[in-house]
């Protein structure tokens, strides 16, 4: 697989990633271990080196997990990994030392000596950004944290934060289907030199083709609360998929494959993390890469989707709370 840097920095993995939640977290099961850690490491065989996760992932479990499944690919893969949230509490907490205590057990259950990428995993407007770039920057410094990284952050938080300590990658929503990042993060991030991680690249699954107007979630799975994803919405955002079936039926590729290398051909600095606890559809995902769509068909795609309009809020009213915009 290909690697890319992430804008002006040396940290250079795989041009796509892995995200690493759903095995532990927000769909209402928690995957085998055993067969979690041989999905890590088949991802490892099959070319990827970067690696996402969170405390708030189980919470813990998920970062203890990558641990065991990266132990033998120690200095050969990045790990990004995220602080922010009060866990056992509610809301946020970027306090200084809050983020010393999360970065110091990260490590541990990661079990590294260094964290590669250190997200705030949103934005607490409790706390001056200048304060949370600060300390992460002292972090770096003891060489306890390679890079620095912002999550869901609106430009004028990126610009403070970058103005501090540098800001390596920024993680987003970002997918066909949710493009507000066009707008004026991405202009943002292309400016500073910043990398783009999008997350749900698939759109929470969507974007695969799997799900009809009549799918249903488990109560404990956090779409069952994604306005976007009730069933009168799914069926009006059918179009996109259906988009990426005709061209994916003319490539001989999924809708998946299509959905990402349309991600990666958008710029040379984004990294997508999709997630999966199923061998094929890792290596479905994955053969994303190896798609080369043409500057005829890009245009296909964008005269398409600009007749679309997606239907549904992409979080529920409590969760966009959380979001700085």
């Amino acid at each position: 697989m290909k690697t890319r840097k992430f804008g002006n920095s040396t940290l250079e993995v795989s041009e796509i990633g892995f995200g690493c939640m759903g095995m532990s977290f927000g769909y209402g099961v928690i995957a085998d271990h055993k067969q979690s850690i041989e999905l890590i490491r088949k991802a490892v065989e099959l070319g990827v080196s970067f690696f996402d996760t969170a405390e708030v992932y189980g919470p813990y479990i998920n970062e203890e997990l990558v641990g065991e499944a990266l132990k033998p690919y120690k200095g050969k893969v990045s790990i990004a990994t995220k602080f922010g949230f009060n866990i056992g509490g509610e809301g946020l907490d970027s306090r200084p030392e809050r983020i010393r205590k999360v970065a110091e057990a990260s490590l541990k259950r990661l079990d590294i000596d260094c964290i590669d990428l250190l997200y705030q995993h949103r934005v607490d407007p409790n706390v001056p950004i200048e304060d949370v770039a600060g300390t992460v920057k002292d972090l770096i410094t003891e060489g306890k944290v390679r890079y620095f990284g912002l999550s869901e952050a609106g430009v004028k938080n990126i610009r403070r934060a970058h103005a501090v300590c540098p800001v390596t990658a920024l993680q987003s929503e970002y997918s066909l289907w949710w493009r507000e990042p066009e707008l004026e993060i991405m202009p943002t991030l292309e400016e500073l030199g910043i990398g783009f991680v999008p997350y749900s690249p698939l759109g929470k699954g969507f974007l695969t083709g799997k799900m009809n107007p009549n799918t249903t979630f488990d109560s404990k799975d956090f779409r069952s609360t994604v306005p976007r994803l009730s069933p009168e919405n799914l069926k009006a955002n059918m179009v996109f998929v259906e988009l990426l079936q005709a061209i994916a039926q003319r490539k001989n590729a999924t809708p998946a494959q299509i959905a990402i290398a349309w991600l990666l051909a958008q710029k040379p600095w984004i990294v997508p993390i999709p997630g999966t606890t199923k061998i094929d559809r890792l290596t479905e995902n994955l053969g994303g890469a190896s798609i080369q769509l043409h500057a005829d068909e890009l245009t296909e795609i964008e005269t398409a989707s600009a007749m679309m309009k997606p239907e549904g809020d992409r979080y529920s009213a409590g969760s966009s709370k959380l979001i700085d915009r």
